[in-house]
């Protein structure tokens, strides 16, 4: 390969990094708008809109781009799982976002690639072998060392990080059995579309029987402009991340999606004063390090195309 061939491709791998930090810099401005907003509005109802806006920004994307009626029964019912379980993961998110600190939960969440890793060896019938088996174990020990004050505090809410890592780690699941033949955009305008559908599906039968966290609310401006920073941020990370790994491969940009945690906690100590303590410090390292090793195993085994992209889930 010539320098003049090396060149524009170590420049594509840049841009890539760059966008792919802007992205993960950019994230938790969604989780402390949405911490700001679910305080006076459910947490099903910035699911809703954040997804309902994530459809209405796709759909003219998708309609110039063609994709968007190339689609079959089988198709559609994938990306209605993957809708279901994206709203399942944003849902979860956010509810412990009412009780929990940003950092806190997202270190939770982090274990999704542990969690991704596991699934895939039982469902994908991924050969994974000691080595990230152990990293697994050693991370989800990390993540109890952040679950169990946070258990002490707040009560079995503190387990919502997990069970929307779950999800999302299903969700990608889907994602690696629809992507090899669907346009990216239109996935994303599909998760949106079903994601939107079954978060107002909750509020319509919440309201009808006065279930209160399911009850739709009036948001002042305050909270709608809340709702809006976390609608558009996301946006913002969504479409970085998406060019992100246009520019660069996943492996390599694979381990920039910790600093999210970073910045969460920074952000948080700005927003909240909040910084966590010493025992979720160390849990929080251990899940840092058992997600790098992990990652780091699934490039020397050449099986870049499985590692996920970890972005928070709202």
């Amino acid at each position: 390969m010539s320098m003049s061939a090396v060149t524009p491709l170590r420049n594509e791998v840049s841009l890539g990094l760059f966008l792919m930090v802007l992205s993960v810099l950019v994230s938790p401005v969604i989780d402390i708008f949405a911490k700001l907003a679910v305080a006076a509005v459910p947490a099903t109802e910035i699911t809703f809109v954040r997804l309902l806006f994530q459809m209405v920004v796709l759909a003219p994307i998708c309609l110039m781009r063609g994709t968007l009626l190339d689609v079959t029964w089988r198709k559609m019912g994938l990306h209605a799982a993957r809708g279901l379980l994206m709203a399942i993961t944003m849902i979860s998110f956010v509810t412990a976002l009412a009780v929990m600190e940003v950092a806190d939960a997202i270190a939770i969440f982090f274990v999704e690639p542990i969690i991704l890793t596991i699934l895939g060896s039982i469902v994908l019938k991924e050969t994974i072998g000691w080595r990230r088996y152990t990293a697994c174990a050693v991370g989800f020990f990390g993540s109890l060392l952040v679950i169990r004050p946070s258990l002490q505090e707040v009560g079995l809410i503190a387990l919502m990080p997990v069970v929307a890592a779950f999800s999302l780690a299903l969700f990608f699941l889907l994602t690696r059995l629809v992507a090899q033949k669907e346009d990216p955009w239109s996935m994303q305008f599909y998760a949106g579309f079903w994601g939107a559908l079954f978060a107002g599906l909750l509020l319509a039968v919440g309201n009808g029987l006065g279930i209160g966290m399911l009850t739709p609310v009036m948001p002042d401006l305050k909270n709608t402009l809340y709702i809006a920073g976390a609608a558009i941020a996301a946006t913002i990370a969504g479409v970085l991340g998406v060019y992100a790994y246009r520019s660069a491969p996943a492996s390599t940009l694979a381990p920039l999606q910790y600093l999210e945690i970073v910045s969460a906690t920074v952000l948080g100590w700005w927003v909240f004063d909040h910084l966590p303590d010493a025992i979720k410090w160390l849990g929080i390292a251990i899940i840092i390090g058992s997600g790098l090793y992990v990652i780091w195993r699934e490039r020397q085994v050449g099986k870049t195309a499985t590692i996920p992209t970890v972005n928070t889930p709202i």
